[in-house]
């Protein structure tokens, strides 16, 4: 069976098994120009009412975010073979409308029937697939963006446009970002984008922005990196305004500049850091971070109800950290008012990490002064005493190798300075956490539509991209796309002559290489490009639609199924 027949088999058989669910059925929603896909990566539904009764207690005036007219339903998360999924696999789930497996970012996953969610083609294992924003740009011309406070070559974005099964390869993943053409990317990341990357951007007419925030804001051309920070941004709340822009100013810009492609966009806005800020059990990050997320948001609706072309969909990608408020460590906590539960909160204006960096970055004798004025309060003996014994404080009196947890409250004891400040903001809430890591609880969805085609109840992650798919009138084309432009390269060359070539030792890179002869003809095909050389002295450009993605684990090329006619 070739690959379309198998794709197409595959797909009747999802789609029996997944149906759309309540709400707008994908045969009737009404397509539109624009899509603006917000994600707030990690975010339990807990985190936005922590981050809403910040903000209606810093600011009587706000009680509301600017998600709370649009929600509409909740998403049911999962990868492809367990109910608790990372970044990877989820998010690969809204942009391909397939399950997948922890780290794959937007590939097919190796079957495991045992434990597969729904059923997978053992035979698809690895083969990359195309997403809602590749379709949207390659098959209706429109522009597409990214904004994100990580580094971009990061989970959510690579999902959205890239393919591995290791979300960690950032040397394969970031080259296939650049060459898959978007039309504006600002987020983190400038020591991940390489010169040659760079000089594949600037050669191509765009604009490139590192840590020049004044750059960002003057510039006129509609295509344009702008990276801020070795690798992720910073947390807002520790943000540096006169270096770092924040995500709404971030989205403003983006939409800005793909509005003015004619065939309308794809934008994808990710509130990277909420999800960090849960790892590391710190609700300062997760609450002011998730509220500079719905400020975003608000840009982006603003922008579609004036615009009356756009559709607007919030959810997040997972939960993470069992965040709640109310813990049984504050006894009574149910009967506290506002001000017991909120006013100490409301004082911290650091993050856990922003509070490492300010303590690390000054004398010892500081140390109160700084509580003082970034959280309201001065560290009691006992927990001076866990500052100076935590192994990361390079300030600390008491020498390293006499640092234990002796005689240190448990609660606050940490070898990892930002951790100990963690454990300290939360002593002085009521908020309790039950794990560090991702959780599988279902996340709220948020939708706007001109013509209120909008998805109502409970989806899978699958179903979103159904929903996506529709609103650009792709039903059903993401896989006979992925079937033209990532067929296996043993399918594409069948009955020619070609090699790989090994990565050589030392090099600059760990790719292989492909040589394909036929006659007097040869193509080099390098991965992880949309560039083909071509020509005896492989000194000609052939410019594909969609990048070339290399698996080792099937030492397999993914190409455009008619990059063989090349050599008729």
């Amino acid at each position: 069976m070739n690959t379309m027949k198998r794709t197409m088999t595959f797909l009747s058989l999802l789609a029996i098994l997944v149906m759309p669910a309540n709400g707008a059925e994908v045969k009737d929603v009404k397509p539109v120009k624009n899509v603006i896909v917000m994600i707030p990566d990690g975010t339990s539904l807990a985190v936005v009412s922590i981050a809403r009764w910040l903000q209606w207690y810093t600011h009587p005036e706000q009680p509301s975010l600017h998600i709370d007219p649009y929600l509409c339903g909740t998403v049911l998360t999962h990868s492809s073979n367990a109910p608790i999924g990372d970044s990877a696999p989820t998010t690969s789930c809204y942009m391909t409308g397939y399950p997948s497996l922890t780290g794959f970012v937007s590939t097919y996953p190796v079957s495991d029937p045992e434990n597969d969610i729904y059923p997978t083609d053992p035979a698809r294992a690895y083969q990359p697939l195309t997403t809602v924003l590749e379709g949207a740009k390659q098959t209706l011309g429109k522009a597409a963006g990214l904004v994100f406070t990580c580094e971009f070559p990061h989970a959510t974005p690579a999902d959205c446009s890239a393919h591995s099964y290791n979300r960690g390869k950032y040397a394969w993943i970031a080259p296939q970002m650049v060459h898959n053409d978007l039309a504006v990317v600002i987020g983190g990341g400038v020591s991940l984008l390489s010169e040659e990357n760079e000089a594949y951007l600037t050669s191509n007419g765009y604009a490139v922005h590192k840590n020049d925030l004044k750059g960002m804001r003057n510039e006129p051309s509609e295509k344009m990196w702008a990276l801020f920070g070795d690798r992720e941004m910073a947390y807002d709340i520790d943000r540096c305004p006169d270096e770092q822009p924040s995500l709404e100013e971030m989205t403003r810009t983006a939409i800005e500049k793909l509005s003015k492609n004619g065939n309308g966009f794809f934008l994808m806005v990710e509130g990277s850091k909420i999800d960090w800020a849960a790892h590391a059990n710190d609700p300062v990050g997760m609450a002011t971070d998730f509220l500079a997320f719905d400020r975003a948001c608000g840009a982006a609706l603003e922008f579609a109800r004036a615009d009356g072309e756009t559709a607007v969909v919030i959810l997040p990608d997972h939960g993470n950290s069992g965040i709640s408020l109310g813990v049984r460590r504050c006894g009574g906590y149910d009967r506290l008012t506002k001000d017991q539960l909120f006013h100490a909160f409301s004082l911290f204006k650091l993050t856990a990490e922003g509070f490492a960096k300010k303590v690390n970055g000054s004398p010892a004798s500081d140390v109160q002064a700084i509580f003082r004025e970034y959280a309201g309060f001065e560290l009691s003996d006992e927990e001076l005493q866990a500052l100076y014994h935590c192994k990361e404080y390079k300030n600390s009196p008491v020498p390293e190798n006499e640092r234990t947890s002796k005689g240190i409250e448990p609660s606050l004891y940490s070898g990892s300075l930002s951790s100990f400040m963690a454990n300290l903001i939360t002593s002085k809430t009521c908020f309790g956490f039950t794990t560090g890591g991702h959780t599988g609880e279902e996340v709220f969805l948020a939708a706007y539509h001109p013509a209120g085609s909008i998805p109502v109840g409970m989806h899978t992650n699958i179903e979103l991209n159904h929903y996506l798919c529709a609103l650009f009138g792709l039903e059903g084309k993401l896989d006979e796309l992925t079937a033209q432009h990532f067929a296996p390269h043993t399918e594409v060359f069948a009955g020619y002559t070609y090699n790989i070539i090994p990565p050589t030792t030392g090099g600059k890179d760990d790719f292989p290489t492909l040589i394909v002869k036929h006659k007097k003809k040869q193509l080099t095909i390098r991965p992880f490009t949309n560039i083909v050389l071509s020509g005896k002295k492989g000194n000609e450009e052939i410019r594909l639609p969609s990048v070339v993605v290399y698996v080792d684990k099937n030492n397999t090329f993914y190409l455009p199924a008619n990059l063989a006619d090349y050599f008729q």
